[in-house]
């Protein structure tokens, strides 16, 4: 088959303004991965379901606009559908829309780890990390095809997680999350672990005032633990945007 010079054109300019991103389940076990875009900052979405099943050892590619600003991507575990769909289908990482989270407001049931991705910013960075800032579910790793620092959380945090945020738990008690000390904070609208109220400031919410920040961070020192983590300098990564990178995440590293 023959390709206009045009045809061809149009090709190579759509491959130049999107990335391939690639979510690998190298987890032994069923996972669901969630993908979901801030339409509040920008209307460019990734070209794939915003929720699928992932089977063990399996992977799924797709494009993303070079644009896409603002949109994490995460897994689901132990999830079942058929009543009730929605943010309490799964044991944790659930969302409003049931196997496909809702465009609008299908963001993820903590706990979960999140993975998040901002490309092609006015300073012509890509930016990425690792969120633990609602908790640990799965642990996660993003890569880049230009080589550029891996953001991560390779342990699992859930046995080993203070008792006070250990869970969910699965049909067996194994802990399959960790929850941020902000979620169980009684009062989060003025807290130092959810630097809220007036603790809203890079000053006057530290890392000290967050209980559980030296085991989340000694075992993920590559992610992003509280809300004003960059100052650990090991939290947001960035990557430039020219090398037109791709991106690979994969559960259970």
């Amino acid at each position: 088959m023959l390709f206009s010079t045009a045809t061809i054109a149009l090709a190579l300019a759509l491959s130049a303004n999107s990335r391939t991103f690639t979510v690998n389940n190298a987890c032994p076990f069923t996972i669901w991965p969630a993908v979901f875009t801030d339409l509040n900052v920008g209307t460019a979405v990734p070209n794939v379901a915003t929720g699928w099943t992932a089977a063990p050892h399996t992977s799924v590619s797709f494009s993303v606009p070079n644009n896409w600003a603002a949109g994490r991507i995460w897994a689901r575990r132990n999830c079942d559908f058929s009543s009730n769909p929605g943010p309490n289908s799964c044991l944790d990482g659930g969302c409003n829309g049931g196997l496909e989270c809702d465009p609008h407001t299908g963001t993820g049931v903590p706990p979960a780890t999140l993975t998040e991705f901002t490309l092609s910013a006015s300073d012509g960075l890509d930016y990425y990390d690792v969120s633990l800032v609602d908790g640990y579910n799965l642990p996660v790793a993003i890569t880049s095809s230009a080589g550029c620092h891996i953001a991560n959380c390779p342990v699992d945090l859930g046995p080993n997680c203070p008792a006070y945020l250990k869970g969910p738990f699965d049909s067996t008690g194994f802990p399959v999350g960790c929850k941020s000390d902000c979620l169980v904070d009684p009062d989060p609208s003025n807290s130092p672990s959810c630097c809220s109220g007036s603790y809203n400031t890079a000053a006057t919410c530290p890392s000290s005032g967050v209980p559980s920040y030296q085991y989340f961070k000694s075992n993920c020192p590559n992610s992003y633990v509280y809300a004003y983590d960059e100052s650990s300098g090991t939290a947001l990564w960035t990557c430039p945007s020219s090398s037109n990178s791709d991106y690979t995440i994969t559960f259970c590293p």
